[in-house]
């Protein structure tokens, strides 16, 4: 490391990158033939037309997009599971191998929804809740990471045991939102418990197996759900972690969700409670997914008539991670919904939902969160990913 002649102490060599010849998308337009200079890890200068500074990384028009931020992914938990029955054997793995799908797909910061809470005995996720939490610490510390991991926590208000199950992580500093869910037959998204067997086929149950199963999931939610729910909302508070809603069907959700300090309504499954969770102030999110395949799996609203009434705020890949960077172009495509406009609703205003300030945009100052874009005849294609100026994918 070079040293400053007059003190003796080591200084560090600036570190720059320029890109050029890129459809720059930032958060107000696209600057066609633009470039961006990177410094430090920083977004340096945006500035309209090409460089022919010598090392100059021309992108060939291709468009150059933030870091997609992505506030809702059970993916981590596939690569935990990813058979049932199956429990990786080495958590570190099972992260890496989720960060770089995710890193490859465009994200560059990523909330890993971990269940908190699950309804089938001797079920895996009490134990993906302490590994992946020992994985991600582990791969962070070592800087094995490419994509940047916070923790969302999707508390199961009706378990028995979600709170002493959450309680543990509340004040850890990687936990950055919360989630008050309840998928208990005839709650939110189960509504129709008939979509909940549906959802469940799987399992085969029989007859009486299923009328036990709805009992006793019907038990616990009258039991737990409302007081669980207080407590998780306190503890929420206590800490300052923002809170997100979810499944909410009607005023009387979006009403409760209000009342408990929600900032987020995840995954409204209708047009009425889209448009009071908005009017109330909070911000709604949607699945990506929904609008890749052009409506909901469970039957429920489509994704893309709440954008086309305006009323999407955010869009979250939910379990499909290349999701996220395909939808923001499908509504470009079938909305003529300006692309800085799509854009943003997988990166800017997503990270103004969950308080990340220094990412989310193309702009001085901020993080040099980057992904290059070509947009074939089908999709658009991730070629190169940067994180803090750092080339990962």
């Amino acid at each position: 490391m070079p040293r400053d002649p007059q003190n003796g102490t080591s200084k560090t060599m600036s570190q720059e990158m320029i890109l050029t010849n890129a459809r720059v998308v930032c958060r107000d337009r696209v600057i066609d033939g633009g470039t961006v200079v990177v410094r430090d890890g920083l977004i340096a200068e945006v500035a309209e037309g090409t460089s022919a500074l010598p090392g100059a990384l021309d992108l060939d028009g291709d468009y150059l997009l933030p870091g997609l931020i992505e506030m809702h992914t059970d993916n981590m938990e596939k690569h935990f599971v990813p058979r049932p029955g199956v429990l990786w054997p080495s958590p570190l793995a099972a992260v890496l191998g989720h960060d770089l799908q995710v890193a490859g797909a465009g994200i560059t910061t990523v909330f890993d929804a971990i269940s908190v809470g699950e309804y089938a005995e001797k079920g895996p996720r009490r134990n993906i809740l302490a590994q992946s939490f020992a994985g991600v610490k582990h791969a962070r510390a070592e800087g094995l990471t490419r994509a940047d991991h916070f923790f969302h926590m999707r508390c199961e208000v009706s378990d028995p045991c979600v709170v002493e199950m959450f309680e543990p992580y509340a004040a850890d500093p990687l936990v950055k939102l919360v989630s008050v869910m309840d998928h208990t037959p005839g709650q939110r998204q189960w509504t129709d418990v008939s979509k909940f067997v549906q959802y469940n086929k799987g399992e085969n149950w029989s007859e009486q197996e299923l009328a036990d199963k709805l009992a006793f999931l019907r038990d616990v939610q009258d039991k737990y759900a409302i007081r669980h729910r207080r407590i998780i909302v306190d503890l929420c508070r206590t800490h300052g972690i923002p809170l997100a809603s979810h499944d909410d069907a009607t005023e009387e959700h979006v009403a409760e969700a209000v009342a408990d300090g929600v900032v987020i309504a995840e995954f409204p499954i209708t047009m009425t409670a889209a448009v009071k969770a908005r009017e109330a102030g909070l911000k709604t999110v949607m699945g990506a997914p929904n609008v890749v395949r052009g409506g909901s799996h469970s039957g429920n609203m489509s994704a893309v008539d709440c954008a086309r009434e305006g009323q999407l705020d955010g869009l979250s890949s939910d379990y499909v991670p290349s999701s996220l960077l395909f939808a923001a172009f499908v509504m470009m495509e079938t909305l003529a919904m300006p692309l800085n406009e799509a854009i943003a609703k997988v990166s800017a205003n997503v990270a103004d939902m969950v308080g990340l300030t220094d990412r989310g945009r193309i702009a001085p100052g901020l993080r040099a969160d980057l992904v290059r874009v070509t947009h074939t005849e089908h999709t658009p294609v991730v070629r190169e990913v940067w994180v803090t100026g750092k080339r990962v994918c």
